[in-house]
């Protein structure tokens, strides 16, 4: 198995946003099991956000079908929210070594590998992910950003473009699209975008912040302070502390 390091996510100053690891439910088993059976009750707890409970279901589930796919990947992505990284693609290697055309394990192995660093591996498994499941944009999305991380800006504006023809008016792509024209050093155009997300969703508060640096690029100062006052009321004090230090520092 690869190896894992650990990586710090960073674009001009904003994180990007990344969609949840489940590609639209945990991954359902092919039989509907009755209540009591541990696959759905794991299934529900992570559901609920209950991981840890999540997991001794599943563990449960694979002592009884030691070969049942569902529960590896649906196991895996517990494992991942809890940020057991290396627990989790372990149960992707093996629900893949079971079924290779399984698309959620690709699709959630590569975020494992996005997250730590692997970028390139983790291209080849978005990339594996769309040949059984191409009109999913969120797969799109999430290779976009990885492409990003990776330096591969235009790669990441293409792949964003199709996310967002599946998936029009979405203030998650069209954000990190942003983000992507001002790597570019295309202000104009993310500044396009952040306006679109704000109109979309007024509370989107990191696109007050790209709003200000575009405005920055642009020339237009006492707008861009503007944006990042605008900011500094909106953002989370826990997931934004960083962008909310430098909002501060380009008012002073």
């Amino acid at each position: 198995m690869r190896k894992l390091g650990k990586v710090k996510i960073r674009h001009l100053g904003v994180a990007l946003l990344y969609i949840s690891l489940l590609i639209s439910s945990p991954a359902a088993a092919q039989d509907k099991a009755p209540p009591a059976d541990p696959f759905s009750q794991g299934v529900a707890a992570l559901g609920e956000g209950n991981h840890a409970q999540a997991i001794e279901h599943f563990n449960e589930a694979l002592k009884r079908h030691p070969e049942m796919v569902e529960a590896l990947i649906n196991r895996g992505i517990a494992h991942l929210k809890l940020g057991q990284d290396v627990e989790a693609v372990t149960d992707f290697d093996r629900a893949l070594e079971l079924n290779p055309k399984a698309p959620e394990a690709y699709y959630n192995r590569a975020l494992a590998y996005n997250r730590g660093g692997l970028f390139d591996q983790a291209q080849e498994d978005y990339t594996q992910a769309l040949k059984y499941q191409q009109k999913d944009w969120q797969i799109y999305y999430n290779r976009g950003n990885n492409f990003l991380d990776s330096g591969k800006t235009p790669e990441a504006l293409e792949d964003y473009e199709k996310a967002l023809k599946l998936k029009p008016e979405t203030p998650e792509i069209l954000q990190n699209r942003g983000l992507a024209y001002l790597h570019l050093g295309k202000a104009d155009k993310a500044l396009a975008d952040f306006q679109e997300v704000l109109a979309l969703n007024p509370n989107f508060a990191r696109a007050y912040f790209g709003q200000g640096q575009a405005l920055e690029k642009l020339g237009r100062k006492l707008e861009a302070q503007e944006a990042f006052r605008r900011f500094l009321k909106t953002g989370n004090p826990e997931t934004d502390a960083a962008l909310l230090q430098q909002a501060l520092g380009r008012l002073k």
